[in-house]
């Protein structure tokens, strides 16, 4: 069986977009489960992915007020096939980053995060893969609005980086 997953972070809708970009929502209805890290910033956006998506996953962001914050929890788990999954919006400095979610998510095999609006794609010491998808509406010091695209097959994972424009 193969998993198609679809990671957003930082959309930060209405303040840096008006809504999410089409390219996005394509992506939300091929998408077999989508996970959002975080900093939705409005709750329309997360009752536009809950209508459309035939799965969800998200957390809140520093962002987030007490609406988003009622709804979505701090950290989701959840597995797929039989990856470990555990979501969160903040990591804290690129530097170490690995060693201490190694410490902060033991027995995870995936962790997405968001946050830096950086897209992110490293493996920890423990073999923990670290995902970030950068943000499809605040580009900041990338070139690009991005989003990222997982397959998970068994225990293959395979992430794209996908630009939004």
């Amino acid at each position: 069986m193969t998993t198609r997953l679809l990671l957003l972070a930082d959309t930060h809708v209405p303040r840096r977009a008006r809504r999410l970009p089409d390219a996005v929502l394509r992506a939300v209805d091929d998408a077999d489960v989508v996970i959002h890290a975080g900093d939705w910033v409005d709750v329309a956006t997360l009752d536009l992915l809950e209508s459309r998506a035939a799965v969800l996953h998200g957390v809140y962001g520093n962002n987030d007020g007490s609406e988003l914050r009622a709804r979505l929890p701090e950290v989701a788990r959840l597995t797929v096939e039989s990856v470990d999954i555990a979501v969160v919006h903040e990591t804290g400095p690129a530097t170490r980053r690995e060693q201490r979610m190694d410490a902060a998510f033991p027995r995870t095999d995936l962790l997405v995060f968001g946050h830096s609006h950086i897209p992110w794609d490293t493996v920890a010491p423990s073999g923990m893969r670290l995902l970030n998808p950068g943000s499809p509406t605040d580009r900041r010091r990338q070139p690009v609005c991005t989003m990222m695209t997982v397959t998970i097959d068994g225990r293959d994972v395979v992430a794209a980086l996908e630009p939004v424009v």
